[in-house]
Protein backbone atom coordinates (compact mmCIF):
# COMPACT_ATOMS: atom_id res chain seq x y z
CA UNK A 1 0.00 0.00 0.00
CA UNK A 2 0.98 3.57 -0.42
CA UNK A 3 -0.01 6.57 1.28
CA UNK A 4 0.21 9.95 0.53
CA UNK A 5 -0.77 12.36 2.89
CA UNK A 6 -1.17 16.30 2.05
CA UNK A 7 -1.13 19.41 4.02
CA UNK A 8 -2.93 22.50 2.63
CA UNK A 9 -3.22 25.34 3.42
CA UNK A 10 -5.13 28.52 2.07
CA UNK A 11 -3.53 31.37 1.11
CA UNK A 12 -6.22 33.55 0.95
CA UNK A 13 -9.25 33.39 3.85
CA UNK A 14 -11.56 34.15 1.09
CA UNK A 15 -10.75 31.65 -0.88
CA UNK A 16 -11.12 28.95 2.23
CA UNK A 17 -15.11 28.17 0.79
CA UNK A 18 -13.77 27.43 -2.85
CA UNK A 19 -11.20 25.31 -1.84
CA UNK A 20 -13.35 23.35 0.43
CA UNK A 21 -15.76 22.76 -3.05
CA UNK A 22 -12.97 21.82 -4.97
CA UNK A 23 -11.26 19.41 -2.59
CA UNK A 24 -14.76 17.91 -2.49
CA UNK A 25 -14.84 17.13 -6.10
CA UNK A 26 -11.45 16.17 -6.19
CA UNK A 27 -11.90 13.15 -3.66
CA UNK A 28 -14.55 12.48 -5.39
CA UNK A 29 -13.50 12.03 -8.67
CA UNK A 30 -10.50 10.26 -7.25
CA UNK A 31 -12.07 8.18 -4.67
CA UNK A 32 -13.46 6.45 -8.76
CA UNK A 33 -10.15 5.91 -9.64
CA UNK A 34 -8.37 2.29 -10.13
CA UNK A 35 -6.25 1.46 -7.44
CA UNK A 36 -7.38 4.06 -4.93
CA UNK A 37 -8.90 2.80 -1.69
CA UNK A 38 -8.93 5.59 0.07
CA UNK A 39 -9.09 9.37 -0.73
CA UNK A 40 -10.53 11.84 2.38
CA UNK A 41 -10.56 15.16 3.08
CA UNK A 42 -9.97 17.38 6.32
CA UNK A 43 -10.89 20.51 6.79
CA UNK A 44 -9.06 21.94 10.36
CA UNK A 45 -11.58 22.87 13.36
CA UNK A 46 -8.48 25.10 14.49
CA UNK A 47 -7.14 26.30 11.80
CA UNK A 48 -9.92 26.74 9.28
CA UNK A 49 -7.79 27.16 6.26
CA UNK A 50 -5.98 24.39 6.62
CA UNK A 51 -7.54 20.86 4.70
CA UNK A 52 -5.64 17.20 4.74
CA UNK A 53 -5.79 14.93 2.45
CA UNK A 54 -5.68 11.43 3.27
CA UNK A 55 -5.09 9.10 0.25
CA UNK A 56 -4.46 5.38 -0.09
CA UNK A 57 -3.49 3.99 -3.37
CA UNK A 58 -3.00 -0.09 -3.79
CA UNK A 59 0.75 0.65 -5.89
CA UNK A 60 2.60 3.60 -6.53
CA UNK A 61 1.29 2.94 -10.29
CA UNK A 62 -1.71 3.60 -9.23
CA UNK A 63 -1.04 7.14 -7.29
CA UNK A 64 1.37 8.00 -10.46
CA UNK A 65 -1.86 6.88 -12.77
CA UNK A 66 -3.65 9.31 -10.61
CA UNK A 67 -1.45 12.27 -11.13
CA UNK A 68 -2.38 11.96 -14.65
CA UNK A 69 -5.92 11.44 -14.32
CA UNK A 70 -8.74 14.13 -15.51
CA UNK A 71 -9.13 15.09 -11.44
CA UNK A 72 -5.43 15.56 -10.61
CA UNK A 73 -4.73 17.82 -13.97
CA UNK A 74 -7.88 19.59 -14.58
CA UNK A 75 -9.24 20.53 -11.02
CA UNK A 76 -6.39 20.62 -8.74
CA UNK A 77 -3.32 21.58 -10.40
CA UNK A 78 -4.61 24.58 -12.18
CA UNK A 79 -7.97 25.37 -9.70
CA UNK A 80 -6.64 24.40 -6.31
CA UNK A 81 -2.78 25.00 -6.45
CA UNK A 82 -2.79 28.52 -6.97
CA UNK A 83 -4.82 29.04 -3.93
CA UNK A 84 -2.42 27.12 -1.21
CA UNK A 85 0.52 26.20 -0.15
CA UNK A 86 1.25 22.65 -0.16
CA UNK A 87 3.36 19.99 1.74
CA UNK A 88 3.32 16.63 1.30
CA UNK A 89 3.80 13.63 3.37
CA UNK A 90 4.30 10.34 1.70
CA UNK A 91 4.07 8.19 4.88
CA UNK A 92 4.29 4.89 6.41
CA UNK A 93 1.70 2.94 8.55
CA UNK A 94 2.71 2.80 11.71
CA UNK A 95 -0.29 0.51 12.95
CA UNK A 96 -2.25 -1.70 12.77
Amino acid sequence: MIYNNVLLTVNKDSDVEEVRGLLAEQARRSSEEPGCVRFEVYQSQAEIGQFFLVEQWETQEDLDAHKQAKAFTELYIPKVIPLVSRTPHPSDLVWP
